[in-house]
């Protein structure tokens, strides 16, 4: 990195730090005061228990939670790839998840949300590593949309 990268990037951080710029993560940072505040809704299937896994991961397990989050999940699959003699090589796994946090005391929402997001997987091997790789596909959308989640919740004023 040359002396006047350096001077750009220390000079840009400095602008940042004078306009009141905070870290989410960092003392004072918005994310400091959701942890263990916000309980999640009871999964119904797989793909809600790893959303609901990511979503204690960054937002903590509810401890003292004076807020509730409650996620809706759908989940579509288009074919994407074909061979040549017509079968289906490779799927598009697209989710969307409607959400909505109220406060525990008086169910008023304080925040919502929708979030897209989608992954892919391969269907050209048997039909146990296919249906291994779907599970695996869902799984990371699911990770996907609740990292969206967590950042939306994040950067807000709950």
């Amino acid at each position: 990195m040359s002396l006047s990268d350096r001077r750009a990037f220390l000079a840009a951080f400095a602008a940042l730090a004078g306009c009141g710029f905070t870290p989410v993560y960092g003392p004072g940072g918005s994310a400091e005061g959701l942890r263990g505040r916000i309980d999640i809704v009871d999964p119904a299937d797989e793909e809600g228990f790893a959303l609901v896994r990511r979503l204690e991961e960054r937002l903590g397990i509810a401890e003292a939670a004076d807020l509730n989050l409650q996620a809706d999940i759908r989940i579509t699959e288009d074919s994407v790839g074909f061979l040549p003699d017509g079968e289906i090589s490779r799927f598009n796994v697209v989710g969307e998840v409607a959400w909505q946090v109220a406060r525990v005391s008086d169910g008023a929402v304080v925040a919502n949300g929708a979030e897209r997001g989608f992954t892919s997987y391969s269907a050209t091997s048997t039909t146990v590593a296919t249906a291994f790789a779907q599970r695996d596909a869902r799984r990371r959308l699911m990770v996907i949309l609740a990292d969206r989640i967590a950042s939306d919740l994040m950067t807000r004023e709950l």
